[in-house]
């Protein structure tokens, strides 16, 4: 059995902890704040009794994650529909890592579990980097909420060994504990939905375990997941940061950017929203020749995992149409009508006067919008 206490800065909160972990945040006035904000309905004291009657993380869950949720898709978006029919029911195996791409900070991981509750599993285990925890409240709450941490700073030597503890807790959860858990493809949102796993994730993953590098990723049961919103609320954001990324030397994000990131991601229209689970790739790691060097091997799986993430996108008209625009031909027009073209030209335009910038660059901007919603159908229609 695994010694877990080296894990107990970085796991989810267990249930006896939950108590504790309830009375400081029903004690945060920032969380008060936010509850508030969230529950307008609600007395705070009727949010606090029903808080302290759940005994476990997924009560919690269900109690306030799953209505929150709910009522997210219903007032931002044209509905969520998923599908995991490449992967055997719960009943049958549940303990898989699910591995996608990465559009909004905070929903991703939130709408897989209101996906996955409809298909008779549990709700996931999930990676959230260090970098986004700016108030304490907000750790102990995502620690509630099943989230374990991922450290981002330090120096070479911490990160290293941060990245030991992390893989050695995820082998731990899967194996183990045998829960399911999600992670992105890469460290942070892919702003131009360009989704390429990073060889360096799976190269931590597989520090954890035991055996032949095969064995310890096939442990990990990787299952990729593809995320499809049809529109993005954050576009004009993530565009903003290219040009900042492009004119300031040395520019990094603020914690109140990810606080805004966060908060137009939750709160903004997504339109329709589709998860689409491929199989666990491990039949196809069993194919790897047993000589294979470790960087072909790390390399194919990453091909492999993003491969089978294009093949499930679900896509839009305005995918194709931004493929057009972007080629300034109508070679997908068969995909769209005329008043789809109008319309979402007409919304880029909105999303573009959103943004309010010094020697703003008009069409810089409409271009990095425009690969946004292209790069899903390129991709897609490269493998076709």
């Amino acid at each position: 059995m695994t010694d877990t206490r080296e894990f107990d800065d970085i796991r989810p909160l267990e249930p006896f902890e939950l108590p504790a972990a309830y009375e400081e945040l029903l004690a945060s006035p920032s969380f008060q704040k936010v509850v508030g904000f969230v529950f307008p309905q609600i007395p705070f004291e009727t949010i606090a009794t029903t808080m302290r009657g759940c005994k476990t993380n997924l009560d919690f869950q269900l109690a306030f994650c799953k209505p929150f949720l709910e009522g997210i898709v219903k007032r931002c978006s044209e509905g969520l529909t998923s599908d995991f029919s490449a992967i055997p029911p719960a009943e049958v195996q549940s303990n898989y890592t699910f591995i996608s791409n990465h559009r909004d900070i905070v929903l991703d991981s939130g709408l897989l579990d209101l996906a996955i509750l409809e298909h008779g599993f549990t709700t996931v285990e999930i990676a959230i980097g260090d970098n986004l925890l700016i108030y304490p409240w907000i750790k102990t709450l995502v620690r509630i909420n099943k989230s374990f941490i991922v450290t981002r700073t330090g120096g070479l030597k911490e990160i290293l060994l941060a990245s030991t503890r992390l893989s050695n807790y995820i082998h731990y959860a899967v194996g183990e504990k045998k829960s399911a858990i999600w992670i992105a493809q890469r460290e942070g949102r892919s702003k131009d939905s360009t989704d390429k796993t990073q060889e360096s994730l799976l190269k931590m993953l597989a520090i954890g375990g035991s055996g032949s590098m095969k064995e310890r990723i096939s442990s990990l049961n990787l299952t990729p997941l593809s995320i499809s919103y049809e529109y993005d609320p954050c576009d004009w954001l993530k565009a903003q940061e290219f040009q900042m990324k492009r004119d300031i030397e040395g520019f990094q994000k603020s914690a109140q950017d990810d606080l805004l990131n966060m908060q137009t991601g939750i709160f903004g229209y997504k339109g329709h929203i589709h998860y689409q689970s491929a199989p666990c790739i491990n039949s196809y790691i069993d194919s790897l020749p047993d000589d294979i060097s470790k960087a072909d091997f790390f390399a194919d799986i990453a091909k492999h995992i993003d491969e089978s993430i294009y093949k499930n996108y679900r896509l839009f008209p305005n995918n194709y149409i931004a493929v057009d625009l972007l080629r300034q031909d109508d070679s997908l027009s068969s995909r769209y009508s005329g008043e789809q073209k109008k319309a979402f030209e007409e919304y880029l335009q909105g999303q573009l006067a959103k943004i309010q910038m010094e020697h703003k660059d008009e069409p810089f901007l409409y271009r990095k919008m425009l690969e946004m919603y292209a790069n899903p159908a390129l991709h897609q229609l490269q493998l076709l």
